[in-house]
């Protein structure tokens, strides 16, 4: 018996799977008829079959055994049901534009068929054969309603425009979906913002970080705070279980310890939100970049007389402080493979064009020179303290000026050495063009930057470590590449290039950060 267990366990692999909705005995032969399996079917993905056995949960190799019983599935026939749940913001138009253009692409033609309000689905035929290949399942809600339907086993990919959360993660955790912070758990499909917006005949036309959370929690409520009228603040939001709200709880409220004021007025939608402030003289809201309207968007500023606004440069870089990716999560279950197909297909340059295309920001790689960033060189040097801030500055001009600095960044966890997921999700990304070849003959530099706070010496050698750390990041998710044709170096200049004021959590998070630079 033991050496018949040994043969299974050699001739399975351990998986996990997608749960089908047929649960019917079967049994699964070796070809050769040495070693067979009986057991109740829990899933099959066109590749591989998971039963409930004796000796617990197995996943076989559909190419290596025949499967006998009524819950068989057909081979020839089958159809990959993918389910995704979550953002409306995400599965409105997004989602549904990458659906299409990966059918396209694939010589497959999509055909939507909507349910409801909430629930449509796409169904994949092969333009060759006729055969129905794929259904892709849609529910549009909120992000918190699309990790409990993966929770629930109601859903393959989450739509999100915040991370998880550690409770959401403890949970799927628990119910063996992996650890959904993990590298290749999360992608980021594109980009949006945190935008702060007011009424287009409202005098004011910037604000800090710090402020607004004053704002959100009730702390500032009359404009002549920010130099506008004499008259109350009303706040508008969306709705509670939306991504966009829970992002501003979660980044500009916690950050501040403070909590939101009751008497918030919420909309349903994007739409309704910019509607609302742009009709309120008085109002002010938190709105998703890709959609504020005819709205008037503020700058972010601080005390140090910096100036940010959210346009689609400074959202791909991150320089804006308020970034709000909108992620797609992945479980650690094996998907079928056209879905895995799918998922790779969402990185590659069509999907960037079609991003681009449905209004949002996408991450195909820019390449900025130095004379196009008078900004930071200006804020560069009205901060540069004595001859030793000034020889910095000299040596940073000195030695970027024949590069161009890549929109891709990479930025950590507050307080930790671990990159914050959108940066984890750059370093796919870039390892995926080096791989392919982007950079063939050309040298990568990871330049290394950090905040005011401490002495000069010990923050330039911070951003020294966190350059090396994001290029052996990078070195370690290259998976078919020997370096052989690209060169990649760090170097770093500390404090030399502030992109926000240090007086706050938020600027300080912003100046801490590794570019990408090429020659």
């Amino acid at each position: 018996m033991k050496h018949v267990c040994a043969a299974l366990w050699a001739a399975l692999f351990l998986f996990l799977m997608p749960v089908a909705s047929v649960a019917e005995d079967v049994t699964l032969r070796s070809r050769d008829g040495a070693i067979e399996v009986s057991g109740t079917l829990l899933g099959f993905d066109g590749q591989f079959y998971r039963v409930d056995t004796q000796y617990g949960e197995l996943t076989v190799d559909g190419s290596g055994v025949l499967c006998e019983g009524p819950g068989c599935p057909s081979l020839i026939d089958y159809v990959a049901d993918i389910s995704i749940s979550g953002s409306s913001t995400i599965g409105d138009v997004l989602m549904p534009a990458l659906v299409e253009g990966f059918a396209l692409q694939n010589g497959l033609s999509a055909r939507r068929i909507t349910q409801d309000d909430t629930h449509f689905s796409y169904e994949l035929t092969s333009v060759d054969t006729g055969k129905v290949v794929a259904r892709f399942g849609f529910r549009v809600s909120s992000t918190d309603e699309g990790f409990a339907d993966l929770l629930a086993d109601e859903a393959d990919l989450v739509m999100a425009l915040r991370e998880i959360r550690s409770g959401e993660l403890a949970l799927a955790e628990e119910a063996g979906l992996g650890k959904l912070d993990d590298v290749n758990r999360s992608r980021v499909l594109a980009l949006d913002a945190m935008t702060v917006i007011v009424s287009p005949t409202n005098p004011v036309s910037a604000i800090s970080v710090s402020d607004l959370a004053r704002i959100l929690s009730g702390d500032i409520d009359n404009w002549r705070t920010l130099g506008g009228p004499d008259a109350p603040i009303s706040v508008h939001m969306r709705d509670a279980q939306s991504g966009i709200a829970q992002a501003v709880e979660d980044r500009v409220l916690r950050r501040g310890n403070v909590d939101l004021i009751e008497t918030v007025v919420r909309h349903p939608t994007n739409t309704a939100l910019a509607n609302a402030v742009t009709r309120d003289q008085l109002g002010l809201g938190v709105a998703s970049f890709s959609e504020i309207g005819n709205s008037k968007a503020l700058a972010l500023t601080g005390t140090c007389g910096f100036s940010l606004r959210a346009n689609r440069l400074t959202i791909k870089t991150e320089d804006y402080p308020l970034t709000a990716p909108m992620f797609l999560y992945v479980p650690a279950r094996r998907l079928p493979k056209l879905a895995r197909e799918f998922l790779t297909y969402t990185r590659t340059g069509p999907a960037q064009i079609i991003t681009r295309r449905a209004g949002f920001v996408d991450q195909a790689p820019e390449e900025i020179t130095l004379n196009a960033q008078g900004d930071r060189l200006a804020n560069a040097v009205s901060v540069a303290e004595g001859d030793v801030g000034l020889n910095d500055l000299k040596r940073l001009v000195d030695t970027l000026s024949p590069l161009r600095r890549l929109s891709t960044s990479f930025r950590f966890e507050p307080g930790q050495a671990r990159l914050d997921a959108q940066s984890r999700s750059n370093v796919q990304q870039l390892a995926r063009a080096v791989e392919a070849g982007v950079y063939d003959g050309r040298h990568l530099i990871f330049v290394g930057f950090s905040d005011g706070v401490g002495p000069a010496g010990g923050n330039l050698q911070i951003a020294q470590d966190r350059a090396k750390a994001v290029k052996q990041a990078i070195e370690g998710a290259l998976e078919a590449s020997n370096l052989s044709q690209v060169v990649l170096s760090t170097d770093a200049f500390g404090e030399a290039m502030p992109m926000a004021c240090d007086d706050t959590s938020w600027g300080r998070q912003v100046n801490r950060r590794v570019e990408v630079w090429v020659r």
